[in-house]
Order: structure tokens, then C-alpha cells, then sequence
């Protein structure tokens, strides 16, 4: 009886040997996630018995929950602004949208093998994570809500606790969350940046795709790099491994063999908003048919693949990103708007399955299928170059109000130096005056977004007061204060509603009293009545309308003295 206790005992000790520390997804099915409080016990013991692990609380969800990061960082040094001289940064963010998990099972089980050295200790970065970034929506958890996708058994909602995308609020930061991630960003400052997703959409052979973020917003230097050199490896790596991969196949109802268009992750997005400070950032997108533990695995996989190539080209990266910033000098063009050049494409080889149309069993209109016993390669067209289809020209400075104290927040959090001015100052400005926008009829993520905005510009001298911001485009993050100050560009905080009270009259008139004021200033202005005629000569409704007419009048009067109409409230020095 005692020698077969002692065999059970050794024989349990040898079990723990050969699997320490296995997370709750490789204890279950290959089915099934992780839930919040096991992710964050599973880390605190994982930081508690290895001093290259560090769990820490970095922000908080809408809901109150704290949003941890979990480090691994193998050398003596543990400050990380020492740390980034000579070495890489890559950050990881999980859970954004919680019914997309793969990426927070598939982090555990590398923040663990790179603890117990399972995978070869680093020598030039160390990586960090979020574990999960919406834990409101982690919380939420139930078996319905992704109606198209194989597994997990149960899983996270995508909305947050208020009901936002999260991966819509990166350059509004209306949540806790987003402002969370700006400040966890600004801390770590990465060299590469991988966001965890699952794809939706159409089926193909594919268990793993991706977003590299848009080449032409990430800069000529960098995104030439990423795409045609680091990316490049990676992917050729992920092929070694079993997983060969497709660009994220951008295009709903229709079948992919058409060929297909780059994501552009503009700033709303993650990799979009992380490219405005020179980080290199995919997004993976596990298909949505795969089984679950095939998208852990190939998650996990295009993780560790980036650990090896920035392993090795870690002193290239850091040194490509500070060459980046040559191309954003004051006095520079630079692209604001983007569309994807037709006239550009590469070739790949794509596997997919056969789409044909049947009847519907619901409506008997003929509807889209794929056929799985149908798979075929077809050469097709990707197009993964943009041309700039608006421009401005990069001033030294913008100079913004005090008044303007939600865009001095913004620029705060996110590391922007800034500069109070110290007295009363005349400066020569270019000024702004809202042309023309149009305006999305439902809203979208909390806003009424602009869209298709344009400007009317002019120089003048103008006062500003000590307390006054003066912001230098010369800093490492000049395509954060473009992007953001710059109306047209497409997600400025213009078009995000942050100017809004700019965009309306304060003042009126009640036309039966200004009636007779209008007739008097025709009479008096030679000037004014002729421009008034061939604007009605021009412009038939106007020419039908009485209270259009009297409206023109009043706006090229003397009373019409809204400077502030539709005045942006930000100003540049050239």
C-alpha cells in the first residue's frame, strides 16, 4: 500500500512536470474560453512564481472593471523608458470584441512558455499585452450573439458596457476603455503592435488572414518595410508552421475570387491609430468557420513568429521609425484622404470554395452558398496601394485656444508637447472657415459623423491670450496633431463632433422688422443690390424663395457679425 502511494505520487509529480501551469482552454475541449476571473487568477499566479512576469492594473473599463497588462520581461532592468533604448516593445491587445477570444487564450499560453522557457528566452524585447481590453463585454457572456461563427461554446458580447465598439473609438476615446489604451500606449511607446481579432464574411480554405495597416498612412520609410520585408517574413514563417495566409478579404456578399481592396484602418481602428505614432501593426483575423482551437493555435503562432522577426531586426525597426518622421516636416505635403489606385495591384494564388447561387429556403429568391467539396487556387488581384485624393501642407505650428479644453485633453493623454503661451501674443495665422460637410442620418458610435468635409482658407494677424496652446508639428507625434486638426482628413475630431457649436448662429432676425432694413441696404449699397440680383439670377430656388432672399441679404450685411460661424478654432503657422 505505501510503495503504491509513493508510485501515484511520483507519478502525479511527473503529470505537473510535463504540463505546469495549463490555462483553462487546454484543460477543456478545444471548445471553450477562458472566463475573466480565471484569466486574472491564471496571471497572478503566473507573476506571483516568475519574476520575469509583472500583472498589473493599467486602466478601467466603462463599467468600473480594471483593465490589466501582463509583461513579460526577462532582464534586470524593469524600467521600461531605460528598457527602450536598446530594446523592442511589442503590444498585444485581446478581447475587444469578446466573442472574438482566440487571441486572450492564445496569450496566456505565450506569456506562460515564455516564463518556463519553453520558448527561447528573448535577447532584444520584451512584450506586453492587455489581457483583455472590454471586460464589460467579456462579462457578457452567452452562446448566440455571433450567429455565423464556429465556437467557442461561450463567449464575450462585442458592445461594451455603454454599448460602444471599442474598435471604432480609438482617436475619440469617448470610453474609459479607449482613454485607457491611449495612456497604456503612451507608456509602452511599442515598436509593433498586434491586435487579436476573428474575421466575418465570406468562406475559403484560410484559417488565419490579416490587416497590415494602411502602408501609406504608416509613411513611405515604414510601410514600404512592413510590407514588402517584416511582414513578408512573418508570413512566410506562418507557412512553415501550417498556416498559410490571406490578406483580410475586405468584401461582404460577393465572392472573393473578384479580387479585393486593402482595409484602411483609419484612426478609428487600432492599427489605424497606432500607425500615427510609427508602430507596425497587424490585425489577425482568424476565420470564423475554423474550429476554435485551430484559431488559438494560429493566433499563438502569428505571435510567435513576430517575437522571432523582431528579435532580429529589432535595431532596423527602432531606427526605420525615427527615419519615418523625415517625410512630416513643416512645409511638406501631406495626404489627409485616401482611395485605393485600381490601376495598382499584385497577384496571389487564392484558395477558396466554389460560390454559387440556390433558392432560399426562407424567401426562394436565389441566395449566395459556398461548397466546401468544391475548393479551388485562383490567380487573383489584390489592391494594396492608395493615392491621396486631398492634401495640406504641414505647418510649423497650430495654435489652439485655451477654450478649446477637450482637444487639450486629448492631446495631453496622448503625449502631444504643447506649450502654454506666456502673454498676449498677435501671431500670423492661416485660418479655417467650414466650407461645406455633409452629416451621416442615424448615428454611429454615439455621433452624428461629417464626412466629405471641405474648407475655406485665409491669413490674417490674430490675437491670441497667455494660456494659449502653440503646438510643433516638430515631434513624434505629427501624424496624430495632422490627422485630429485637419477637418478634411477622415477622422478628424471636425468631423467627430468635438466643434460642433461652431456650426450654428447664435444671433437672428425677425424678418418682419428686418424687412425694411434689407430694402434700405439694397437702396444705400450699389454693391450689395447688384450682388444680390445675380445671385438670384444664378440660383432659381433662391430666386423663388423670400426668406432665402432675405437671408442672403442678411448674411452679407453689416449685422451678420458671426465671426465665429463656422470658424474652426484652431489655426496654423506656416
Amino acid at each position: 500500500m505505501k510503495l503504491k502511494c509513493v508510485l501515484l505520487s511520483l507519478c502525479s509529480s511527473l503529470i505537473f512536470a510535463q504540463k505546469p501551469y495549463q490555462t483553462p482552454f487546454e484543460k477543456g475541449n478545444g471548445n471553450q474560453t477562458v472566463t475573466y476571473d480565471e484569466m486574472n487568477a491564471y496571471y497572478q499566479d503566473l507573476a506571483k512564481n516568475f519574476n520575469t512576469i509583472q500583472y498589473s492594473k493599467k486602466g478601467e473599463d466603462d463599467n468600473g472593471k480594471p483593465i490589466y497588462v501582463v509583461v513579460y520581461n526577462p532582464f534586470p532592468e524593469k524600467n521600461l523608458d531605460k528598457l527602450r533604448k536598446n530594446k523592442a516593445i511589442l503590444f498585444v491587445n485581446n478581447g475587444i470584441h469578446p466573442g472574438e477570444p482566440d487571441g486572450i487564450d492564445a496569450t496566456m499560453m505565450l506569456m506562460r512558455d515564455l516564463a518556463t522557457k519553453k520558448i527561447q528566452t528573448p535577447q532584444n524585447f520584451i512584450i506586453a499585452a492587455i489581457s483583455a481590453y472590454n471586460i464589460s463585454g467579456m462579462l457578457n457572456r452567452g452562446s448566440h450573439s455571433r450567429a455565423n461563427q464556429n465556437g467557442p461554446e461561450q463567449y464575450g458580447f462585442r458592445g461594451n458596457a455603454r454599448n460602444y465598439d471599442l474598435n471604432r473609438d480609438f482617436i475619440k476615446a469617448d470610453s474609459k476603455n479607449a482613454r485607457s489604451f491611449q495612456e497604456i500606449y503612451q507608456w509602452l511607446k511599442p515598436d509593433v503592435f498586434i491586435d487579436n481579432h476573428v474575421s466575418n464574411g465570406a468562406d475559403y480554405q484560410y484559417t488565419f488572414t490579416y490587416i497590415s495597416t494602411f502602408k501609406e498612412r504608416l509613411g513611405n520609410t515604414l510601410g514600404a518595410y512592413f510590407y514588402d520585408d517584416y511582414q513578408a517574413k512573418n508570413l512566410d514563417d506562418m507557412k512553415k508552421l501550417g498556416y498559410e495566409s490571406t490578406p483580410y478579404v475586405n468584401i461582404h456578399g460577393d465572392v472573393p475570387e473578384i479580387g479585393f481592396a486593402a482595409f484602411e484602418d483609419s484612426p478609428r481602428y487600432s492599427t489605424g491609430y497606432t500607425s500615427l505614432f510609427n508602430s507596425l501593426g497587424t490585425v489577425p483575423e482568424t476565420h470564423m468557420l475554423k474550429p476554435y482551437d485551430k484559431r488559438v493555435d494560429a493566433t499563438y503562432k502569428y505571435m510567435l513568429v513576430n517575437l522571432k522577426n523582431l528579435d532580429k531586426d529589432y535595431l532596423k525597426i527602432k531606427q526605420l521609425r525615427v527615419d519615418n518622421l523625415k517625410q512630416y516636416q513643416a512645409g511638406k505635403q501631406y495626404g489627409i484622404r485616401w482611395k485605393i489606385d485600381s490601376t495598382k495591384f499584385s497577384t496571389m494564388d487564392f484558395k477558396g470554395y466554389e460560390g454559387q447561387y440556390k433558392p432560399s429556403e426562407i424567401s426562394g429568391k436565389p441566395r449566395l452558398y459556398y461548397d466546401r467539396n468544391k475548393p479551388f487556387t485562383k490567380s487573383i488581384k489584390l489592391f494594396t496601394t492608395a493615392v491621396p485624393t486631398g492634401y495640406i501642407n504641414i505647418p510649423k505650428y497650430y495654435m489652439i485656444p485655451q477654450s478649446q479644453y477637450k482637444v487639450i485633453e486629448e492631446f495631453k493623454r496622448n503625449q502631444i508637447q504643447m506649450k502654454p503661451l506666456q502673454r498676449d501674443s498677435t501671431i500670423t495665422i492661416e485660418s479655417y472657415k467650414i466650407k461645406d460637410f455633409k452629416t451621416v442620418k442615424n448615428p454611429y458610435e454615439g455621433h452624428y459623423l461629417h464626412y466629405e468635409t471641405t474648407v475655406d482658407s485665409s491669413h490674417k494677424n490674430m490675437n491670441f491670450q497667455a494660456g494659449d496652446y502653440i503646438v510643433s508639428t516638430n515631434q513624434p507625434g505629427v501624424k496624430y496633431i495632422i490627422e485630429t486638426l485637419e477637418p478634411e482628413a477622415l477622422d478628424s475630431f471636425f468631423n467627430w463632433n468635438f466643434f460642433d457649436g461652431i456650426l450654428a448662429q447664435k444671433e437672428y432676425y425677425s424678418a418682419y422688422i428686418f424687412e425694411d432694413t434689407a430694402a434700405e441696404l439694397l437702396k444705400k449699397d450699389k454693391g450689395l443690390k447688384e450682388a444680390f440680383e445675380a445671385a438670384k439670377a444664378s440660383d432659381k430656388k433662391m430666386a423663388e424663395d423670400a426668406q432665402a432672399q432675405l437671408d442672403w441679404i442678411y448674411k452679407h450685411s453689416p449685422y451678420f457679425e458671426e465671426k465665429t460661424f463656422r470658424q474652426y478654432p484652431v489655426y496654423r503657422v506656416l
